[in-house]
């Protein structure tokens, strides 16, 4: 299962708040998905990263729980 409690963290340490992430191109419908631990693309993880300056580990862990 995804879980992207180190994106919440990693906005929270780095002081960017949701709707700054809005205003940087990410979309209410994706904001959406990572909040319900939903699969996002690629191309979504990368931008993700660009605009936080960080690595994929900073915001998705995955865990054996079933969904």
């Amino acid at each position: 299962m995804l879980d992207y409690s180190p994106l919440w963290s990693t906005m929270k340490e780095k002081e960017f708040s949701q709707y700054r992430l809005l205003k940087s191109g990410i979309d209410h419908k994706t904001l959406d998905t990572l909040k319900k631990n939903k699969n996002i693309t690629v191309i979504t993880m990368e931008k993700l990263c660009r605009i936080l300056e960080c690595t994929p580990n900073d915001i998705v862990a995955f865990t054996n729980e079933p969904d």
